[in-house]
């Protein structure tokens, strides 16, 4: 699938005005062999605990983005190495981390997109507490399961629709 982000701005100003159509804010590093991807979004909400980001990427991803809503701390990561496998093999298009990653030379050979705050070399707690497939805030910008969420270089878009 070839999309630019800017273009998809361009050629949706109704649907940016009316919110329809939102960009997250630019304060997401790259990692992972593809810059650009696409999919319906599966959600997550979570705080330095990752049990269910590895519950969830174990099923199958049918190509769609998990975001994660880490609550942006900076403290734990809640991907790692085995994480960006377990994403790739099981068909996972990207992951959406509103916090950290680590293992980043790992995710960066991984044949998946992955857009995350910054790295951090101490894992996540495991106790399993967090809530799937609920909305969720990522720097102010709501997404929702099911919302289309579009990546490349220039930035990452939240669709309640498909656009391309």
């Amino acid at each position: 699938m070839t999309f630019a982000t800017t273009d998809l701005c361009d050629d949706n100003a109704t649907l940016l005005e009316d919110g329809r159509l939102a960009v997250l804010p630019p304060v997401f590093r790259h990692f992972g062999r593809h810059q650009r991807f696409s999919g319906r979004a599966t959600t997550l909400k979570v705080f330095e605990d990752n049990a269910l980001v590895r519950a969830t990427l174990e099923t199958a991803g049918e190509g769609h983005v998990l975001v994660i809503d880490g609550g942006a701390s900076l403290r734990r990561a809640l991907v790692g190495g085995q994480l960006g496998l377990l994403a790739q093999d099981n068909g996972w298009a990207g992951i959406i981390v509103n916090g950290c990653i680590r293992d980043s030379a790992e995710i960066e050979a991984c044949e998946i997109g992955v857009r995350a705050l910054a790295v951090h070399p101490q894992k996540s707690g495991k106790k399993g507490e967090g809530e799937r497939n609920v909305r969720v805030h990522i720097g102010g910008v709501p997404v929702s399961p099911g919302d289309w969420i579009y990546a490349d270089a220039d930035g990452i878009l939240v669709a309640q629709q498909k656009l391309v």
